[in-house]
């Protein structure tokens, strides 16, 4: 019996193992690796850069790297080259390449020169990394953190604003401390309300309720009834302070001055045409009323707040108890608005601005209150207000058509960006400050000669911002 001769398999040397486990290892990699000759074209194109750039082998091996490089970004494919040729290894570094689909792809590079046995360059391997999502996850946090910078600065502004229409028409300063504290706390409750639905707006009823029981327990006195509706958060921030000005009013001098008045508060959508909120309040059983010979605070932060989205209020003096009927368009509307007339109080002495008396200034800002702030800084220092303009549209009309001299801008306008507006400043060669709370790399690109004036502000600042816009204007036209 013959027995076969068994003939041993060749064992693989440690060259071959170690260039078998490289091409494991490129085959199964999640990043990118290619690699080209020298004058650009791609000889090996694995399945991490199929993945990631949606090209096959087939149709990328031989074709030239350009494929997928931005032309902006050619001068950079030139520069690798040259330092490949010198045999420097490019550390990695961020940039950009075009996927088959067209998309920009963020990827991390590292290029490294390629030999032959004598030692040659004869071309390069490179290796991207697809850092898209985390690009896009620094971009949102950056963005988040932009928006929560603004939201703060601009609720110190708010509260400034608020602090200094009251001082202004406060009677003593009692009357003042009073006043301030009720409408702060009203802010507050109504923030309360927004970041409970994550800023994203607050119910109707719940603000009702809010700024009318004051957080405590439920008042025969006051009844309300309505549809289900949902305010975003600026008409809703908007709305509480109103809605607060009422109730003051009607516990300080109205219904609810007395134990057998009545407040009602009824609401409907208009859902036909143009989709508005009308909301009617009513006082009965309380003192006789009569109509107040100059506007109040409450009286213009109501008409200025509704006027920011498009509204309006109509109050009655009826003998038998005040009402008014309030709209609010729903979306957002918006329409050319003009400043009202200011009642000063006696605690704000006029500043005189230098060189800026008499001088016509546009203010763009979509918060009433703090519209109402600069419009009285402004005219302390005798200058003359165009608007407030609380919308983009309004704004960038007036921006394009009226005769002014300077103009202070919020950094948005609802979420609505303030490009078109100063653009059309700087093309009429107005001179022009941002008033906001974004950094500088949140505003406008191209305008890094226009100031920021940061919220909260001071009058002293404003004034003398304005002095050096009007007064250097030459050194701010294109």
């Amino acid at each position: 019996m013959s027995i076969d001769k068994i003939t041993p398999e060749p064992v693989p040397s440690e060259t071959e193992l170690m260039a078998a486990r490289l091409a494991a290892i490129v085959a199964n990699s999640d990043d990118a690796i290619i690699s080209k000759t020298l004058n650009g074209h791609i000889t090996s194109w694995n399945a991490g850069a199929a993945r990631i750039f949606g090209y096959t082998p087939e149709e990328m091996i031989g074709q030239h790297i350009s494929k997928i490089i931005p032309p902006n970004l050619m001068d950079e494919e030139r520069e690798i080259i040259s330092r490949l040729a010198n045999g420097e290894r490019i550390e990695h570094f961020e940039t950009v390449r075009v996927a088959k689909d067209g998309r920009l792809v963020d990827i991390s590079l590292t290029v490294s020169p390629m030999r032959d046995s004598s030692g040659r360059i004869i071309g390069a391997s490179k290796v991207a990394r697809d850092v898209s999502d985390r690009k896009r996850a620094e971009e949102t946090q950056r963005l988040l953190i932009d928006e929560l910078n603004h939201r703060i600065k601009n609720t110190l502004a708010t509260v400034q604003a608020i602090a200094t229409q009251t001082l202004r028409r406060a009677a003593t300063p009692n009357d003042f401390v009073n006043s301030f504290n009720g409408r702060i706390k009203a802010l507050a409750r109504a923030h309360g309300l927004l970041t409970g639905g994550s800023f994203q707006g607050a119910a109707i009823t719940d603000l009702v309720r809010e700024q009318l029981l004051l957080g405590g327990e439920e008042d025969q006195r006051i009844s309300w009834t309505g549809p289900a509706l949902t305010l975003e958060a600026q008409p809703a921030l908007h709305m509480a302070l109103i809605l607060h000005e009422l109730g003051t009013n009607a516990r300080k001098h109205g219904a609810l001055s007395r134990p057998q008045g009545r407040v009602a508060v009824r609401w409907q959508v208009q859902e036909d045409g143009a989709r508005a909120l009308h909301l009617h309040w009513r006082e009965a059983g309380g003192p006789p009323v009569t109509a107040p010979s100059a506007k109040g605070f409450g009286s213009v932060l109501i008409e200025n707040s509704l006027r920011a989205h498009g509204g309006e209020v109509t109050v009655n003096y009826a003998e038998g108890g005040l009402s008014c009927e309030i709209n609010l368009p729903l979306p957002l509307l918006t329409h050319p608005i003009g400043a009202p007339a200011r009642d000063a109080g006696q605690f704000s002495p006029p500043l005189t601005g230098n060189g800026i008396r008499g001088r016509r200034v546009l203010i763009v800002e979509d918060e009433p209150l703090i519209g109402m702030v600069l419009t009285d800084f402004l005219e302390d220092a005798g200058c003359a207000v165009v608007g407030p303009a609380q919308s983009a549209d309004t704004a960038k009309q007036m921006a394009s058509d009226e005769a002014i001299d300077a103009a202070l801008v919020d950094g948005n306008l609802a979420g609505r960006p303030v490009d078109d507006i100063v653009a059309a400043l700087h093309a009429r060669h107005i001179p022009f400050a941002f008033v906001t709370g974004y950094g500088r790399e949140a505003l406008p690109p191209g305008f890094d000669h226009a100031p920021i004036v940061e919220k909260p502000f001071t009058q002293e600042l404003v004034v003398t911002t304005l002095e050096h816009l009007l007064n250097n204007v030459v050194q701010l036209r294109p």
